[in-house]
């Protein structure tokens, strides 16, 4: 059975998320993005884990996921961690899969104990991860604990203001446990098979969306014989049975160039380190992009694809991508009855992106066509997201944007990498 999972995502209860985001509302969104199986998050916060209980039904044969009017749900949270280790002060962030509600309840109750859970659906503990994974593995060693969005910046594993240069110095004794990293939206798989230290980890990329609208915006594929937590998480440490993932071009991430926003700095890896990494217009030091902290980081050649390692496909957001070809706001009308009639013709907005040339054509208009066929194929450009501002896409060359430091990002196959 082919599954598109989105493993992170938060609820309602999430600081800056939509009131939408709760599991009727996930589950709606879900069938639209063509994701049949789709994070809970957030089971940590005690008012939606009674909502979960109360909206998820289980699975008659003890499946470990839970469904809501067609859609598979999977329980999941992230913590934010902060701590000072003997590398100095860290601050990363943790998405956690639980295999049943007993397992994510004894979570909440030990989790409980360590800090305030209703403050926040992404609660901040002052635990290390070392100590935290322990302690989840104590409950039960079917618990996946992930590293979130790995590079950026300000709270991940390898972020340039917290993070730290391998697994192992994040999780020492625990980081045998550790299976997987998630890239994040700066980040593609490409980048990070740049670091043969990666190699043994899976890399899954979720959406962890605040609104129904950014769900999927990336996503996991999984060729499964049944649908299962087991299964899942299976297919995630062996990588036997994991298809793909979909990624966002990762110049669209908002941490992906280096930049200082207040300033409207933006600058590659090369021209931020030929000024030392200072802004020129305030003299403070610039936030250090993904791309800027990859290449710090890497021992292989842009282009390297490690033996075994799972594909990736590049999407941009559809309602994105009929806003550029339409010249018109993603919020407006034209843009929105478009979006509704590509949903209608194909089902959903994954089946709209894997659609052939000549489906597309026969189901929308020929600017709108065109631009979805440019974005499969990897003819556009992007002014690179920087310091939490994302990138922009460009379809019409002539516009301003296209002179404002754009890029080339001309995709390769995915046997190419």
């Amino acid at each position: 059975m082919r599954v598109i999972a989105d493993l992170h995502v938060h609820s309602k209860y999430a600081r800056a998320t939509s009131p939408r985001c709760d599991i009727p509302g996930l589950s709606e969104g879900a069938k639209i993005k063509g994701i049949n199986l789709i994070a809970t998050g957030d089971f940590t916060h005690p008012a939606y884990f009674n909502e979960i209980r109360r909206d998820l039904a289980a699975s008659d044969d003890g499946s470990g996921l839970y469904m809501h009017k067609g859609v598979w749900f999977i329980l999941s949270t992230e913590i934010a961690l902060i701590y000072r280790s003997g590398l100095g002060p860290k601050r990363m962030h943790h998405v956690v899969l639980a295999p049943s509600l007993e397992t994510a309840a004894q979570i909440n109750d030990l989790l409980g104990k360590r800090g305030n859970l209703r403050s926040d659906g992404r609660p901040i503990l002052g635990l290390s991860s070392p100590e935290f994974a322990e302690s989840l593995f104590s409950v039960s060693k079917d618990v996946m604990i992930i590293p979130a969005h790995a590079w950026t910046p300000w709270f991940s594993i390898f972020g340039s203001k917290s993070g730290v240069d391998t697994v192992e110095d994040a999780f020492e004794d625990q980081a045998r446990n550790i299976f997987a990293l998630e890239t994040g939206l700066s980040s593609d798989p490409g980048m990070n098979w740049t670091l043969s230290s990666l190699d043994k980890y899976s890399l899954v990329s979720n959406s962890d969306a605040h609104s129904l609208e950014k769900l999927g915006r990336e996503a996991n594929v999984f060729e499964l014989e049944k649908p299962t937590y087991k299964s899942l998480t299976d297919a995630i440490k062996t990588k036997k049975g994991f298809v793909k993932t979909y990624e966002f071009y990762p110049e669209e991430g908002k941490y992906h160039y280096d930049g200082h926003r207040e300033c409207g700095i933006i600058m590659s890896p090369a021209e931020a380190k030929s000024r030392n990494n200072v802004c020129p217009v305030c003299r403070k030091t610039l936030t250090i992009g993904v791309l800027h902290r990859v290449s710090d980081l890497a021992d292989r050649k842009a282009g390297f694809r490690p033996q075994g390692a799972v594909p990736f496909q590049y999407v941009v957001p559809l309602s994105i991508v009929i806003s550029k070809a339409l010249k018109k706001p993603e919020a407006s009308k034209p843009v929105a009855e478009e979006y509704s009639k590509l949903i209608r013709y194909f089902g959903s907005e994954f089946a709209v992106f894997e659609a052939p040339e000549d489906q597309l054509r026969l189901a929308t208009a020929k600017e709108i066509a065109d631009a979805i066929i440019r974005v499969d194929t990897g003819r556009v450009r992007w002014v690179p997201g920087y310091d939490g501002v994302f990138g922009q896409l460009i379809l019409d060359e002539a516009s301003g944007e296209a002179k404002r430091g754009a890029v080339d990002r001309k995709q390769k196959s995915l046997g190419d990498f």
